[in-house]
């Protein structure tokens, strides 16, 4: 699957929200545990919250969504957008740990 579009939604801010909220609905890439991901952006559009997006990255990708993990890419986007040009290393090394 093709992850640029979570990915540049979560690292570089773009596309807006509401786009990538409005294509991951149209396309709905299948995962094992990705429904309720759906059902939630489905429910929310753009008010989903960031975490939502990574859970469903993580999911999309293969991972487990459980909270260290999802806190580990929270800070990775975190030292991405300061600036730190090992976190995207980082972040796309761990994304790739599922695929």
């Amino acid at each position: 699957m093709d992850f640029e579009l979570l990915d540049g939604y979560l690292l570089d801010g773009t596309p807006p929200k509401a786009e990538v909220v409005r294509r991951l609905l149209e396309n709905r890439p299948p995962a094992p545990g990705a429904a309720p991901f759906y059902e939630g952006l489905q429910r929310l559009g753009a008010r989903t919250p960031d975490l939502a997006l990574i859970a469903l990255r993580l999911v999309l990708a293969g991972l487990k969504a459980d909270d260290a993990t999802v806190t580990t890419v929270r800070d990775l986007i975190a030292r991405v957008h300061a600036g730190d040009p090992a976190a995207r290393d980082e972040y796309r090394a761990l994304l790739r740990s599922g695929e």
